[in-house]
This record gives C-alpha cells, structure tokens and sequence, in this order.
C-alpha cells in the first residue's frame, strides 16, 4: 500500500510496523532513500521489489550488488542518485539481502529501520544476526 495507506504516516493513521513489532524509524536521510524516497522502507503494492531493509553498506556488499547487476556505487546525477560508500544507510530489496546472505555478502541490518514486510523473504533471526541496533 502507498505511505498513507499502509500506515505510513499520514494523519489519523497508524505507523508501519519494524520487523521487531514496533514503529518503523527512518533509514536515511543523507542519501534520502526508500522506494518513495522519504527516508524509510515503507512499500506498497507498487514496490516490486520490497525495499524494506534498511542496511548499512559495507564495500564487500556493494561489489556484490555491482557484480549482481545492480552497481549501487556509481552516482546517476540525472536520477538524483549520488553513489553508495561503506558506512550509507539504505532501504535494500529483501530478496536482494536475502540473496547476498546465501552469498555470504550480506551487510548489516537496522531492524528498528527494516519494515516487517522483509519479513516474507528473509527470516527474522538472520537478520538479527546482522542487526545493529539490537540494544
């Protein structure tokens, strides 16, 4: 559902949900991202691709993604996309993470920034193996 529908902020409505039960936290603001770039991993219908966790990004991660197809690290000026560094906050496909966890690629987590959609491709204890924000 788009932000608002979901839950996602407007007024009268209730939060999206973090894959820990509570209200999803913002993931970034500098680079601004989520799939309606307003700086959390909310989705909707529309987000094919579930950018629902909210990684931080290690080099590992992003020569993976490159390698994948998905070159996160070079800037796209005419999209607004500055370029991913080891160290960015981003909200990831969960197939994607789920895909470089197999791989043993995966970067960290911010679970109180990850919606519980991702929920329905990666499971809740490896992504807290990756958390961290655990406290």
């Amino acid at each position: 559902m788009p932000r608002g529908e979901s839950g996602g902020g407007g007024p009268g409505r209730r939060p999206s949900i973090n894959v820990l039960g509570g209200t999803l936290e913002s993931c970034s603001e500098q680079p601004v991202t989520g799939f309606f770039r307003n700086g959390c991993c909310d989705t909707s219908a529309q987000d094919f691709g579930s950018h629902t966790v909210c990684v931080v990004m290690t080099a590992e991660f992003l020569a993976f993604s490159k390698q994948a197809g998905n070159d996160l690290s070079t800037p796209m000026p005419e999209y607004g996309f500055p370029g991913l560094k080891p160290g960015d906050r981003w909200c990831l496909c969960a197939p994607r993470w789920q895909e470089a966890f197999e791989a043993g690629s995966a970067p960290r987590v911010a679970l109180r920034r990850t919606h519980q959609d991702a929920l329905a491709y990666c499971k809740l204890e490896d992504l807290k193996r990756f958390g961290v924000d655990l406290s």
